[in-house]
């Protein structure tokens, strides 16, 4: 059985329950929070967020570290550009 190891990140939001596009609003604020090469962590539940974030990352320059399945939904973590 594998093991993943998530990368170290400085500021962790919860968007658990929320849908399209509350999660990726929420991560857009909360990136203003970080500074340039910091990662956040995002914990969504919302199925369409994992596509959602990588359109987002892909048109910001901000990169996706990991995203992974947790018994809560999906974690992400992003890098600020």
């Amino acid at each position: 059985m594998s093991h993943i190891t998530y990368p170290e990140f400085v500021a962790a939001i919860d968007t658990s329950g929320l849908t399209c596009p509350l999660p990726l609003l929420r991560t857009k604020k909360a990136l203003q929070t970080v500074e340039s090469g910091q990662v956040l962590k995002v914990l969504t539940t919302d199925p369409s967020a994992v596509g959602d974030f990588q359109a987002f990352a892909k048109q910001t320059g901000h990169i996706i570290l990991l995203q992974a399945p947790v018994t809560e939904g999906m974690v992400h973590f992003i890098q600020k550009r």
